[in-house]
């Protein structure tokens, strides 16, 4: 006869109090072929929107929503809080005469970049 062993006496949460993004995360694990993929998936990958002589790229207007709202998020909290690197890399862009909405699409690329590198790092602990 098999005896069962209390392994943790921790609650474990319902399926829907999980926050979407560790659902996300698990989904997407290993999955992804690119950085490329990972920021079309999350609508921060930009799209040709050019006319003529004018060359311009507008932001993606598909993939995860949910997604894309959380990088919109730490975009919004990185610029109002003063976040050094973040004001650096929009007076870099804004000295090549990008428009703030412009600034805001590349900036939004860098940190799906950003979070598919740390997402793809091997875990350690």
């Amino acid at each position: 006869m098999a005896t069962l062993e209390v392994v943790s006496t921790e609650k474990v949460a319902p399926k829907d109090r999980i926050p979407y993004w560790k659902d996300l995360i698990w989904q997407l694990l290993g999955r992804l072929r690119s950085e490329a993929a990972f920021a079309s998936l999350a609508g921060a990958s930009p799209i040709a929107a050019s006319s003529g002589l004018v060359v311009r790229h507008r932001l993606n207007r598909g993939g995860d929503r949910q997604l894309n709202r959380a990088l919109h998020t730490i975009l919004v909290c990185r610029i109002r809080a003063g976040h050094p690197p973040t004001h650096a890399y929009i007076a870099r862009r804004a000295a090549e005469g990008k428009s703030p909405r412009e600034i805001k699409r590349c900036l939004a690329r860098y940190l799906a970049r950003r979070l598919f590198r740390l997402l793809e790092a091997p875990l350690t602990g």
